[in-house]
């Protein structure tokens, strides 16, 4: 069973000369992230490598139990925790004012990647944390940031985000969880589904931020406001008081990520309801929600490329070691590692080339969120706050997506010994199916992505986006070096199809939804593919001048110009046939009537 271990030299290519590091650290704020990056990276790979990694085969067989509306975590869970609070990890990007070391967003890429390629069942705990954090800095009074920030920062407690409702899963719209006032709270009463490290025992308190309606609210989501709700009630001062009216009536039963409870929490079990504090304005929970959730979203298309990374490096080092077969030269009968195999080499191709497509586009992302944040330009802060908001659900959809598509060529790398549970890569395959779920499905992110992203403001931040991308294709198709070339000629003619695809849904928008939608999670696709193609474009690009250079590491250069050139004919080379899709497939995908799809079956029972 393979080890994780951090790809920090891929890593610091994604930084440095994609996304632009040494910029940002030109930002206001962030003037010390140059100096303490290496260390960041190496620091957090060795807890990778040595801390969570050695818990993840644990989390997944032991699991969480629960006893009486108490979780407890797997062996070592919890004294990792601690290990990780106290390291400082969780107040990464967190003002100092708070307790956190203010380094930039970026930083969270390669951080969040490690902890969950090394074990994303704990890491799912922390990771919520960051997203309660900011929306109570954002939202919240300053009393409450004062209450409950530092030690969310520190540790002590945790955070969690409280939307799903049994009659209510993506569509919040139907939340019914309640909100009655009593003096300066609110008394929650309802029941919460699906709820991450919902109840647990690695820290002293948890945070809810809970979903609920006042009684005087509008129906439909903007009735929705937002709320605190303390597992353990909190003083002014700070000081823990007696438990709140929250219960955690089970947990669930799970394909994978079993070291990551996901709970049932029942408000108000007792009758009198939990306390709970609004936060922000009444009827703007859902608004101020969505802060969390833009996070979170980001945080899981990292996940994918962490669980795809994960995989990849089990199935290489597999096809190292595994002796099958024959060497294809004429007349040899030698034995050989199945790593020599051409088509072994095409999915271990496929893995790398894409991974680091993937990671590369959510790098430059991240480099967009500090330049909203930070950069003192106004019009600069727009362009980039534009930006992210675009490719967020195309990170999100495009990542997790893809990662399910390469853990399971990973295990086919495997043939019969990845079938089976001791190998590991079984755990990796059936943890990676969630994370094109939570935290809005791919098609939750497909529709988000033309509906309030291509259609809001008429294509005007696609077509952005899409010159940049046209600009580097251009640049590329007229190098000097051929290999850079015609990876610039083949983005162009992807750029090219996805321009036509964008205009035809903007067209049939206007005239027919269901068709503009039906194929809405393709052209998320679409997007990812050729985005991706524009950071590999770029790595080739760059990799051609360091060769040119005589640049020490011209063996690393060449790899990436290697996998460049693959991505542009194996995974670029799918624009053609998602616009196929897209414009000529939409009309197909209602053909059916709802009676017609159970035609077959009442024939076969002779109804």
């Amino acid at each position: 069973m393979s080890v994780y271990r951090a790809p920090l030299r891929d890593m610091q290519f994604a930084l440095r000369e994609l996304a632009g590091i040494e910029q940002i650290g030109a930002l206001p704020g962030c003037e010390e992230t140059l100096d303490v990056l290496d260390s960041i990276l190496e620091e957090a790979a060795d807890f990778a490598a040595g801390v969570l990694d050695p818990l993840n085969r644990v989390g997944d067989k032991v699991g969480c139990s629960w006893n009486n509306g108490d979780v407890t975590t797997p062996p070592g869970f919890k004294d990792a925790y601690k290990k990780f609070a106290d390291a400082g990890w969780i107040g990464l990007p967190v003002p100092s004012e708070y307790g956190g070391q203010a380094l930039p967003q970026i930083l969270l890429g390669p951080t969040l990647e490690m902890w969950n390629a090394a074990n994303i069942g704990f890491a799912n705990g922390p990771l919520l944390n960051q997203g309660a954090i900011e929306a109570i800095e954002l939202v919240g009074s300053d009393e409450q940031k004062q209450r409950f920030i530092p030690n969310l920062v520190s540790g002590k407690w945790t955070g969690t985000m409280c939307l799903t409702e049994p009659q209510a899963g993506s569509d919040l719209a139907q939340v019914r969880a309640r909100a009655i006032p009593e003096g300066d709270h609110h008394r929650i009463t309802g029941t919460k589904i699906f709820i991450t490290f919902g109840e647990h025992d690695m820290a002293e308190n948890i945070i809810h931020l809970v979903l609920a309606r006042l009684p005087d609210a509008p129906e439909g989501t903007k009735g929705i406001s937002l709320f605190i709700v303390p597992k353990i009630l909190v003083g002014t001062d700070g000081s823990l008081g007696e438990r709140n009216d929250v219960v955690c009536a089970s947990i669930e039963h799970k394909l994978g990520i079993n070291g990551n409870p996901t709970c049932t929490l029942n408000y108000g079990e007792k009758g009198q309801g939990a306390i709970g504090y609004l936060v922000g304005e009444p009827n703007r929970g859902l608004e101020y929600m969505f802060i969390m959730m833009n996070a979170a979203r980001f945080s899981v298309g990292v996940q994918g490329i962490a669980l795809a990374d994960r995989a990849y490096q089990s199935s290489l080092e597999y096809a190292k070691e595994r002796v099958q077969g024959r060497d294809l030269k004429p007349g040899s009968r030698a034995a050989e590692a199945i790593v020599k195999h051409p088509d072994v080499r095409r999915m271990l191709m496929t893995q790398k080339a894409t991974i680091e497509a993937m990671r590369g586009l959510a790098y430059v992302t991240a480099a967009s969120l500090d330049y909203a944040a930070r950069h003192p330009d106004e019009k600069v802060r727009k362009e980039h706050k534009a930006f992210v908001e675009f490719m967020i659900p195309v990170v999100k959809g495009w990542c997790t997506e893809s990662a399910v598509e390469l853990c399971s060529t990973a295990l086919q790398v495997f043939g019969g010994m990845g079938y089976i549970e001791e190998t590991g890569i079984a755990q990796q395959y059936r943890d990676v199916r969630i994370i094109t779920i939570y935290e809005g499905t791919t098609g939750i992110q497909s529709l988000d992505l033309i509906g309030r992203k291509l259609l809001r403001d008429m294509g005007a931040t696609a077509m952005s986006v899409g010159k940049k991308m046209e600009s580097v294709a251009k640049e590329c198709a007229a190098h000097s070096d051929a290999t850079v070339k015609r990876i610039g000629e083949l983005l162009g003619k992807a750029l090219a199809t996805l321009n036509e695809t964008s205009q035809w849904i903007g067209m049939n928008a206007m005239g027919d939804l269901n068709k503009a939608f039906a194929c809405s999670v393709p052209y998320l696709r679409l997007w990812g593919v050729v985005a991706g193609g524009w950071q590999m474009a770029r790595a080739a690009q760059i990799s051609a001048e360091k060769i040119a250079a005589g640049d020490s590491e011209a063996e690393f250069y060449r790899a990436k110009m290697a996998t460049a050139a693959f991505y542009a004919t194996h995974v670029l080379s799918q624009a053609a046939w998602l616009a196929r899709e897209i414009v000529d497939g939409s009309g197909d995908v209602m053909g059916l009537s709802e009676t017609q799809f159970d035609l077959d079956r009442k024939m076969a029972v002779g109804v």
